[in-house]
């Protein structure tokens, strides 16, 4: 009950930030063009792929609780992992364009209206931080989530550079602060997007998940009661938040009830020192000649 109570809240939250976010990028894109602001412009494209994010988060949020069929035997888990990709591809592409943009702009910067940029930036700040305290709860464990949460992160402090932009060229007059301020925002929206990029990436080549070293997770099996040796280990992530993990293990020649023992030990320590919950473990005894052949033959 806690749990699906959890998960309809993470979709309540979801479905307002993507509601809240998208109203926000067309005042702001509107008052990108009013003011002749290429950093409220870059910012409101920057919202805007906050808003693909959390589109996708929201699609893969709904993937992701389905249950497994005959033809997704895992379930949907990749789904939230692939979204985070796609969106991270296109905030890349995103910042090119602004790069390109900035530097005709400093070239010959236009007259910007101050007052426009900070309204609009001040309102940016107060939008980006109500949704981030909403994403907050769910960004620990979730890579898609956690993506949305640091795209918001990015606007937040993308939103206070432009504050800061905007006064001071109200007093200094420095019409080359606006492009300079749209190459710090597409700098942060590179610097976020490589993270999810690279993390996606990894689960998507079924690379060892984040914080785990394969060494470890051998030497914490080889001293379980009752095994004797590990081999042909594979660790990876099903989603971004859901491991599991396949093995051969070594055991003496022992009752079927003693090795159910052994494996429950293995399964418990897994679970509860490295939280991998989807095991497969191939017991082998030790008078078999060709370790991994399924053969039984004496020594």
């Amino acid at each position: 009950m806690h749990e699906h109570t959890h998960s309809h809240g993470t979709g309540t939250v979801l479905k307002w930030s993507l509601a809240v976010t998208v109203l926000f990028v067309l005042v702001e894109f509107a008052a990108g063009l009013e003011a002749h602001s290429l950093a409220l412009l870059s910012d409101a494209g920057h919202n805007l792929t906050d808003a693909v994010a959390l589109l996708l988060a929201l699609f893969a949020f709904h993937f992701q609780s389905k249950p497994p069929d005959e033809v997704r035997t895992f379930g949907y888990h990749r789904a939230g992992v692939l979204a985070a990709f796609v969106n991270a591809l296109a905030l890349l592409l995103l910042s090119g364009f602004i790069f390109f943009e900035s530097y005709r702009r400093l070239l010959d910067p236009p007259e910007v209206h101050t007052g426009i940029m900070l309204v609009v930036a001040v309102l940016g700040l107060l939008v980006n931080t109500g949704v981030m305290w909403g994403l907050h709860r769910d960004s620990a464990h979730d890579l898609n989530i956690r993506g949305a949460f640091l795209h918001m992160l990015g606007d937040a402090l993308g939103s206070v550079a432009i504050i800061a932009g905007a006064i001071t060229i109200r007093y200094t007059g420095w019409r080359h602060i606006d492009p300079i301020l749209s190459i710090l925002i597409a700098a942060l929206i590179i610097w976020t997007a490589w993270t999810i990029v690279r993390e996606s990436l990894n689960i998507l080549l079924e690379g060892l998940p984040k914080g785990l070293k394969l060494s470890t997770v051998e030497q914490a099996m080889r001293r379980v009661e009752g095994v004797i040796g590990v081999h042909d280990l594979h660790i990876w992530s099903l989603g971004s938040s859901v491991h599991a993990l396949s093995c051969h293990v070594r055991i003496e020649d022992v009752p079927p009830s003693e090795s159910e023992t052994i494996l429950e030990r293995l399964n418990r320590m897994l679970r509860d020192r490295f939280d991998i919950h989807h095991t497969t473990v191939q017991f082998e005894h030790t008078n078999c000649a060709l370790p991994g052949s399924g053969c039984c033959l004496p020594h």
